[in-house]
């Protein structure tokens, strides 16, 4: 090793942690509409994703998309109210918000202890269901049409799961049963698929009478830190 090699040698690990913070430092001040935070907001996720997480309430890029949405259509999420694996950042929320309002899970604490493939309640019972990648973990074919029942007609469920909008057809293969094998796979280890734009074919073949589609684009993706094309689907019994 020459001298030089030498010299430098010792040095290439501070380098290599100097060249590793400056690809995770914030690009540009972003809004939270949740909390109203102005500022900077950090990295978050594997790979890591910049200006993901507000640095006050910890909104991620789907909260925020889902909360400019809802900001305007406040109307139209009716009671009761019914939310599957509740985010924490809008379950208080909404509490505060709705009266006839409740949290639904099988595995973790919540109102309701319910299986999503198999919801043991009436047909025909609540105006509004929320579902946020729940369904990756799940049958997916059954919880659809299981939420579907328990909507009132005209209700609304809004739903989100990861989306690869590149893919023609789901990710999804026989074999994949490891919790390892499944985060190499699907990017977390307790889920069983990864969507693409076939998604529309399942909540069509649900039958919901009108799919919409909420997207980050424009100008909001820039003040608001959204995940360019990131979306959740608004579905009508």
């Amino acid at each position: 090793m020459s001298i030089k090699q030498l010299l430098k040698a010792p040095f290439k690990p501070f380098r290599r942690y100097r060249l590793l913070r400056e690809a995770v430092q914030p690009l540009h001040p972003r809004s939270c509409p949740l909390c109203g935070y102005h500022g900077t907001f950090d990295v978050y996720g594997r790979p890591p994703r910049l200006d993901a997480r507000c640095l006050k309430c910890n909104s991620l890029e789907r909260h925020r998309l889902f909360w400019l949405w809802y900001d305007k259509n406040k109307e139209r999420l009716t009671e009761p109210f019914l939310y599957f694996a509740p985010e924490k950042i809008f379950s208080e929320r909404f509490r505060k918000t709705f009266s006839d309002y409740r949290t639904a899970d099988f595995f973790n604490p919540a109102d309701l202890k319910l299986n999503i493939e198999a919801i043991d309640l009436p047909d025909n019972t609540f105006g509004t269901v929320i579902c946020n990648h729940v369904l990756e973990h799940v049958d997916d074919a059954k919880a659809l049409l299981e939420m579907k029942r328990v909507l009132k007609p005209g209700g609304i469920a809004l739903l989100s799961v990861p989306i690869i909008e590149g893919w023609d057809t789901t990710y999804e293969i026989k074999g994949v049963d490891t919790d390892l094998d499944r985060e190499i796979h699907y990017g977390q280890w307790d889920h069983i698929r990864w969507y693409g734009r076939d998604f529309r074919d399942r909540l069509q073949a649900a039958n919901f009478s009108k799919i919409e589609e909420i997207t980050a684009e424009g100008p909001d993706v820039i003040t608001y830190g959204l995940l360019r094309g990131e979306k959740f689907f608004v579905c009508t019994k």
